[in-house]
């Protein structure tokens, strides 16, 4: 078990939801990271249940891929909190582009909720008695932040770093670059002092070191032959999705793979689009062996946790 400040409480989430980071101090209760929107009546719960009669204050985004924003406007519907997100952002979200927000293009869902200010590299928030130093995030997302406190050394990474990872490097997928940008964060990972890491994803960890080599060895492989980072976000966004709707046919799938844009490129690094069905086939037979997150009878895909 990793010993945290006492005004700061993690809630590790599933697959859908990233985790939500719960900082309170005398002046405010803050959420970093709300989860998916169809969790989102748990996390109002999770948020509630801590807080008891004390209202949510503050949310701050580290970046707005849906599974980290989406839980932002029912938190908003129940309580009167402000909401910081990447100033990189704003645009897109005061006119709701769900194209430039990846919603639409990731076939996933978030409800549209507002901001009340920006946050960038450099800047520092008093969060749960503590000091945090903004810091750009970009690889996994071009917009992506995270949050570091020198006094405690620990670092709220998001998806920059994982315990055994990093999330899928989007922007490569549409010709981008995002490997050199992932590799350069976790190479200031490394320059910090950082005794623990609360990561987006996954139980808070204490090896970073451990972590940022495995990281760094994981980047190398993807920049060698970047259809392994196309295959692994394709299968990524089919769990992602089957988790969401729980059952879905092949064929409802493969229109999926053409409709949603990042999906649609990261197949075509993959095969021709003549060779899309035999492509998801395998995919999906995969995900389904051995006791694997999806079921697949030939027609039918389901889920099998949550």
């Amino acid at each position: 078990m990793i010993a945290l400040p006492p005004s700061i409480r993690v809630f590790e989430r599933g697959w859908l939801s990233s985790n939500n980071v719960l900082l309170v101090d005398d002046a405010r209760a803050a959420l970093v990271d709300t989860g998916y929107a169809s969790h989102a009546a748990q996390t109002v719960a999770l948020v509630r249940h801590a807080l008891g009669a004390r209202p949510l204050d503050l949310i701050v985004n580290t970046h707005l891929h849906s599974d980290h924003c989406g839980g932002n406007a029912q938190l908003q519907a129940t309580w009167p909190c402000r909401t910081l997100i990447p100033s990189t952002e704003a645009e897109a979200v005061s006119e709701w582009d769900e194209a430039r927000l990846t919603f639409r293009a990731t076939g996933q869902f978030c409800e549209r909720f507002a901001f009340s200010e920006t946050i960038s590299p450099g800047m520092r928030l008093s969060l749960g008695a503590l000091d945090w130093e903004v810091l750009g995030a970009p690889g996994h997302d071009p917009h992506s932040l995270m949050l570091y406190c020198a006094e405690q050394r620990l670092l709220i990474s998001a998806d920059a770093l994982w315990e055994n990872g990093f999330g899928v490097i989007f922007p490569e997928l549409e010709g981008e670059s995002g490997f050199a940008e992932q590799q350069a964060v976790l190479e200031l990972i490394g320059t910090l002092d950082v005794q623990t890491v609360i990561p987006g994803h996954g139980a808070p960890f204490s090896d970073a070191s451990a972590a940022l080599d495995r990281a760094l060895s994981r980047v190398a492989w993807l920049r060698a032959d970047p259809t392994r980072n196309a295959k692994n976000a394709l299968k990524v966004l089919i769990v992602f999705k089957l988790l969401d709707v729980r059952t879905m046919s092949f064929d409802a799938l493969l229109r999926q793979l053409d409709e949603a844009s990042v999906m649609r490129a990261a197949a075509t690094m993959l095969e021709p689009r003549s060779a899309w069905p035999a492509l998801l086939r395998g995919l999906i037979e995969g995900l389904a062996a051995q006791n694997g997150p999806l079921q697949f009878d030939g027609t039918q895909i389901s889920a099998r946790g949550d």
